[in-house]
C-alpha cells in the first residue's frame, strides 16, 4: 500500500468518525413553541424592554404593580379600539354612523389576556406568587374599570355574572327535605 492510498483511507475513517460523533451528539430540534408560548416570550420580553427604558432603568425584582399600571396606560398608544368620550355624539353607539375624533386603545380583552400572560411569564422567570405584581388586586380593579368604560362607550351594557345555583339530585333534596320536616318524620 502506498502512503497516498493509507493516508485517504485515514483521511475517511476520521470523516466518518467525525460525523458519527457530531450526529450522537447533537440534542434533537426543540418542538417549535405554541402560539400561548410565543406571545407569552414576545410579552415579557416587551415588558422587559419597557422597563430598561425607564429613567433609571427598573429590574424585574424591583417592579411593581405601579409599573404594571403604568405599561397597561403606555401600551394604549398603540391600541385600535375607538373608545368614545362621554362628550361625543357617538357615546353609547354600538356602531357609530361616521368617524370621530376619540382616541384609540388597547381592547379590554386584549389587556387581559396580556395581564394573564405575563401573570404566568413572572412566575416561570422565578417570581414568587405572592409578590406577582401582574396579579396584584389594583390591577384586576383597573381591568374591571377598562371594560365596563368601554362597553359603556360602545353602548353595550356591562351585567355582572350572577352566582349559579349549586344543582342538587332531586332525589336526594327529597330524602333531606323528609328528614328536615317534622310533620313527615315518623319518629315525632
Amino acid at each position: 500500500m502506498n502512503m497516498n492510498s493509507s493516508a485517504t483511507m485515514m483521511s475517511n475513517d476520521v470523516a466518518e468518525g467525525s460525523i458519527r460523533s457530531s450526529g450522537e451528539q447533537q440534542p434533537p430540534p426543540a418542538p417549535p413553541l405554541s402560539r400561548y408560548e410565543s406571545q407569552k416570550r414576545r410579552d415579557w420580553n416587551t415588558f422587559g424592554q419597557y422597563l430598561k427604558n425607564q429613567r433609571p432603568p427598573i429590574s424585574v425584582s424591583q417592579c411593581n404593580c405601579n409599573h404594571v399600571l403604568e405599561f397597561l396606560q403606555y401600551l394604549d398608544q398603540f391600541g385600535k379600539t375607538k373608545v368614545h368620550l362621554q362628550g361625543c355624539v357617538f357615546f353609547g353607539q354600538p356602531d357609530p354612523p361616521a368617524p370621530c375624533t376619540c382616541p384609540l386603545k388597547q381592547a379590554w380583552g386584549s389587556l387581559d389576556a396580556l395581564i394573564g400572560r405575563l401573570r404566568a411569564a413572572y412566575e416561570e422567570h422565578g417570581g414568587s406568587p405572592e409578590s406577582n405584581p401582574f396579579g396584584n388586586g389594583s390591577i384586576r380593579m383597573y381591568l374591571r374599570k377598562v371594560k365596563e368604560c368601554q362597553a359603556k362607550a360602545r353602548g353595550i351594557p356591562y351585567k355582572k355574572k350572577k352566582k349559579k345555583k349549586k344543582i342538587i339530585n332531586p332525589h336526594k333534596a327529597q330524602e333531606e327535605q323528609l328528614n328536615i320536616n317534622p310533620s313527615n318524620n315518623p319518629d315525632s
